[in-house]
């Protein structure tokens, strides 16, 4: 979805993101041996973000909830999704515009500047980035199960379907409940109620909205 917005996707073929070994810049341990590493990996991303506009795919899913009860669950860390106008967005792995505190995970505030070294929680400890790092628990994942078990139609949009555990949450979908699935190289392969739309999200989704939109 964001890549083509211009955001860097999560990380490149030779599994470095942008330069960086992943678990030097998103797990505990990168954290704990480098905190300013961390902290300026994050504050370069944050300010791309202020830079970068939602894409015709983003606006699509906001327009669907004109006639549809739409609930997005996103990999993704930024805002696009609301910046579009969607009303109910559940981030799996955290926000880049919020910071919490290194001791209470539940204490989280709103931060859209850079974060240093210093810049403390309530409760006195070190603010990190929101963000779900790898070997850290998925605190939204047992909401988004849920609303997959409930959902009418599902589409998935621009993923390998390999991250677990949030590729593992098309298992809770309905076995009458038709899935789209739509992704320029798709890793995954039509069979019953799985469709297969091969393109970016900026060309599938507002074709799929619009056909959905027409058929309410």
């Amino acid at each position: 979805m964001s890549a083509e917005s211009g955001i860097q996707t999560f990380r490149d073929a030779d599994g470095l993101w942008e330069g960086h070994d992943v678990m030097e810049v998103a797990s505990p341990l990168g954290w704990e041996k480098n905190q300013q590493l961390v902290l300026d990996f994050y504050n370069k991303r944050r300010r791309q973000l202020h830079n970068v506009q939602p894409n015709a795919a983003h606006k699509a899913l906001a327009n669907l909830e004109s006639q549809f009860q739409v609930d997005i669950i996103t990999q993704n860390v930024d805002d696009l999704h609301e910046r579009a106008g969607s009303q109910k967005v559940t981030h799996l792995h955290g926000e880049l515009f919020k910071a919490r505190s290194t001791k209470n995970p539940h204490l989280i505030i709103d931060w859209k500047t850079d974060l240093h070294k210093g810049d403390l929680a309530e409760d006195g400890s070190q603010l990190r980035p929101h963000v779900v790092w790898f070997g850290e628990a998925v605190p939204q994942l047992e909401k988004a199960a849920e609303l997959v078990r409930q959902a009418d139609i599902l589409i998935i949009i621009g993923t390998s379907m390999q991250v677990y555990p949030a590729a593992g949450l098309i298992d809770f979908a309905a076995k009458d409940c038709p899935v789209f699935f739509i992704d320029p190289k798709p890793q995954v392969s039509e069979s019953g109620r799985l469709q297969v739309i091969p393109q970016k999200a900026c060309m599938g989704v507002p074709r799929l909205v619009e056909q959905l939109l027409e058929e309410k």
